[in-house]
């Protein structure tokens, strides 16, 4: 069995103070390895000088010696895999989505993904959502019911039929990985408050991303970037490097 723990970073909305990207990245890990999970934030946390059990969050680490150390650390975990979708806001139609059709759209990509890589692996994929604000658990429900009913790309077989869960990162610590994993990708992408964005971190978490059979693009698999044109494939010509 394999169980996908899913966060986000950057806003849905297309404010003009929003964020140029919004994303959502699910930490992929075997259920014969859980067990590693909590040991190995464990050791983060002494690396961070952090009190046994605090509460691992990429916004709480501010330098970027911190920072590379976590890419570096989770990068090295071959245990790990990761799935992210990117929604290039800039280059989408702000009319044709709300925040929460945003939040859906993004899963409905990262979804199909899992599959694959599920059915890559002949396993069961569970899944548990970060908990936001305003969804519940009987929504998520209704809209996986609808997305049954769509012709996606999602191969429910590989789906725990049981439906995905919500649950909060401080309360379930694959969730912390999840954190670390979806905003280290982010940075890649949303600048920071003096316009900065830093692809290192990502490159180091780039040998755990979910490349299809194992040499396939990162951008068809694991790096799911939409919407990708050549307008947009010409904007982050570095993708291709990873």
């Amino acid at each position: 069995m394999l169980h996908a723990y899913i966060d986000e970073s950057g806003q849905r909305g297309h404010g003009e103070k929003s964020s140029p990207h919004f994303l959502m990245s699910a930490a992929v890990v075997r259920d014969t390895n859980l067990a590693a999970v909590p040991l190995r934030l464990d050791h983060l946390r002494k690396d961070l000088k952090r009190n046994e059990g605090d509460y691992l969050s990429w916004k709480n680490f501010r330098s970027h010696a911190d920072r590379t150390h976590i890419a570096k650390s989770l990068g090295g975990l071959r245990w790990l895999r990761t799935v992210s979708v990117v929604a290039c806001k800039r280059h989408l139609d702000p009319s044709g989505m709300n925040e929460s059709q945003m939040y859906l759209y993004q899963l409905r990509f990262l979804l199909e993904r899992l599959s694959w890589l599920a059915k890559s692996q002949g396993e069961q994929l569970t899944y548990t959502l970060a908990h936001i604000r305003r969804f519940k658990l009987e929504d998520l429900r209704e809209y996986e019911h609808k997305l049954q009913s769509l012709d996606t790309s999602i191969d429910w077989h590989f789906i725990d039929a049981r439906g995905g869960r919500i649950d909060q990162p401080q309360r379930l610590q694959p969730l912390q990985l999840a954190d670390l994993v979806t905003s280290a990708t982010a940075a890649a992408f949303n600048p920071d408050r003096y316009g900065n964005t830093e692809q290192s971190y990502l490159r180091h978490l780039s040998g755990r991303i979910y490349r299809g059979n194992g040499s396939g693009a990162v951008e068809k698999y694991g790096l799911k970037m939409h919407p990708w044109t050549q307008t947009t494939k010409a904007a982050y010509p570095w993708i291709a490097t990873l």
